[in-house]
């Protein structure tokens, strides 16, 4: 902050130099009062305009001026604001209590009163246009991060122990809720928030009640509940840090939100939309009515379901008991007697045949094994000569004249000495030149 000079002329009597700084004034050496004064003032003026949104709560209209007292469209703040009559004559329509608007803000600090103001220019209310354009950017980009999408949506339970519902107080759509769920189901149980649903604090009452009763265990289901309003008046239900709050609930929620064709964006992002706090009311309990006539319908479609099977089992087993296997038992037993004496003697039968066809094969077989055996062959008259060392002799040009050999017969062995050797070319037929 920089500070005016001190002034040359200093009170009467007094001859002292003045601290240049305000930190470094003292008991001892203080600033006039003026001097205080003048460099708010010098400091003040050199804030630059600013341009800012809000909602007017009180008007005073004067011959030459207007006085306003603007409040934040969320928070619990209020400035009051200055409009000279040249600011105020250019609009299309005069300024109302609770109408939003923009202005351009220059703050004013008055030297003399010490009181701080609000200069207003360039005063317009937000049209609805405007507020509607800006809703559509929000919806959109809310759409891309997938707040709305189907598949995040969770379903109402069935029968609720207990349901949430935040609403006005003493309002007509909390009675509505309750008297229509009460017709419904009139066991049903609420827990009740009643909460400012319009002006600067609802957004945050709504969203600290949602998030209460989502912090329960015992509530299943919470219901946003407000009547008709203008558009202006359902704002609050549009706003983004409300919309992310009821995306982050574990708890389902039913959005119940002024008339069949009031959408605020709370109804797209809500898991069940309501066209009204009535209609919500219907929508979350079952009707005891309808219930007990869909057990009706189940107990009685149940009965015939038993009785038809009962009877049909028991025409089965009439049937069964008229058969003869069953009426003369004995008659399938003999009968199976038969089967296994017919049986027993074709099993016989067959095995002895097959048994004298394989003893034959054998006996057949022994033959030919035995006509292909050496022995056989001794026994047509043929020997078998072998040498000293009883070897097999197949040349008779392996044995020498003189030699040992012994001669294997059909039945015994003789001792040889051989006299004469004829040695024939292999190939050659015997007899042969």
């Amino acid at each position: 902050m920089t500070y005016l000079e001190p002034q040359e002329d200093v009170p009467p009597g007094g001859g002292r130099e003045l601290p240049a700084r305000a930190d470094r004034t003292t008991p001892e050496n203080p600033w006039p009062l003026r001097m205080l004064s003048e460099n708010l003032h010098a400091y003040i003026a050199r804030c630059a305009p600013t341009w800012v949104e809000g909602q007017i709560i009180e008007l005073n209209k004067r011959a030459r001026v207007t006085y306003v007292t603007l409040r934040d469209v969320e928070a619990e703040i209020s400035v009051p604001v200055t409009l000279f009559a040249n600011e105020t004559a250019h609009l299309d329509r005069p300024l109302e209590k609770g109408m939003r608007v923009v202005a351009q803000l220059k703050p004013d600090f008055w030297a003399k009163t010490g009181r701080l103001s609000m200069l207003g220019r360039g005063i317009r209310p937000v049209g609805l246009g405007d507020l509607l354009e800006r809703l559509e950017r929000l919806r959109r980009a809310l759409a891309e991060e997938g707040l709305f999408d189907a598949g995040r949506k969770k379903p109402l339970p069935l029968l609720p122990r207990r349901v949430g519902l935040v609403t006005g107080r003493n309002s007509d759509a909390e009675k509505d809720v309750i008297r229509n769920a009460s017709l419904r189901w009139p066991a049903v149980h609420f827990e009740v928030r009643e909460v400012a649903v319009q002006g600067s604090g609802a957004v945050r009452a709504v969203t600290q009640a949602l998030r209460e009763l989502d912090g329960m265990a015992e509530v299943d289901v919470i219901v946003i509940a407000r009547g008709g309003g203008s558009f202006e008046d359902l704002l609050a239900f549009s706003d983004e840090a409300l919309i992310r709050a009821v995306a982050a609930a574990r708890t389902p929620v039913v959005s119940a939100i002024g008339h069949e064709n009031d959408q605020p964006l709370l109804d797209w992002v809500a898991d069940l939309r309501a066209s009204t706090p009535t209609d919500a009311g219907k929508r979350i309990v079952p009707d005891v009515v309808e219930e007990r006539a869909g057990v009706a319908r189940a107990r009685a479609s149940l009965d015939r379901a038993v009785r038809t099977f009962l009877d049909r089992e028991a025409a089965g087993l009439a049937g069964m008991r008229s058969r003869p296997a069953l009426a003369q038992p004995e008659d399938m037993i003999l009968l199976r007697e038969e089967d296994v004496d017919r049986w027993r003697t074709r099993a016989l039968s067959a095995v002895d045949s097959r048994a004298l066809r394989e003893r034959d094969a054998v006996r057949h077989l022994r033959a030919r094994v035995r006509a292909l055996s050496p022995q056989e062959t001794l026994q047509r008259g043929y020997s078998v000569v072998l040498d000293a060392s009883g070897a097999v002799v197949t040349d008779a040009g392996a044995v020498r004249a003189g030699d040992l050999l012994g001669v294997r017969l059909a039945a015994g062995e003789l001792g040889v000495r051989t006299e004469t050797v004829s040695a024939r070319r292999p190939g050659e037929h015997p007899g042969s030149a």
